[in-house]
């Protein structure tokens, strides 16, 4: 299938290996697990930036095969669960910073375009947040306030 907004077929990359079950080698102490990530999520660190300071320092390849429950699973039950999802987050950012550059670069015709599409997949995921209930009923993606949310 192709992609929506660029005419070409996504590129084959590299997939991990196919596992049931954590290797011998790696860190499988549900309860440590959860406490580090409590404690990096604390410190201000995204779901994914978790995952990687896992992989890379502690020795754990992947969190759902150690603990049984993702990590954005776990910050949910321990009430650390940020109001934006951090896709949507990282989208409104990107559309953050097209608009700073656009007000300063106004012919810039390329990254207008960019902008209407980066604002289009912010709206379409919003709206699928709000359906699976993860955002509140009736959010809607507001240029003017998103730098605002942004900064919580």
């Amino acid at each position: 299938m192709a992609r929506m907004y660029a005419r070409r077929r996504g590129t084959s990359s590299s997939v991990r290996p196919y596992r049931k079950e954590a290797p011998e080698w790696s860190n499988t102490d549900a309860a440590e697990i959860e406490k580090i990530i409590v404690e990096l999520r604390k410190d201000g660190m995204s779901s994914s930036q978790i995952g990687l300071v896992l992989r890379d320092k502690h020795g754990v390849p992947d969190i759902k095969l150690a603990t049984g429950k993702r990590v954005n699973e776990i910050l949910r039950e321990k009430g650390l669960e940020s109001d934006i999802p951090e896709d949507l987050r990282n989208l409104m950012q990107k559309a953050l910073g097209l608009r700073r550059h656009l007000a300063e670069n106004r012919k810039d015709v390329h990254n207008a375009r960019q902008l209407q599409i980066t604002e289009s997949k912010v709206r379409r995921l919003g709206r699928y947040y709000v359906r699976s209930g993860r955002m509140p009923e009736g959010w809607t993606y507001k240029p003017e306030t998103a730098e605002i949310l942004l900064s919580r």
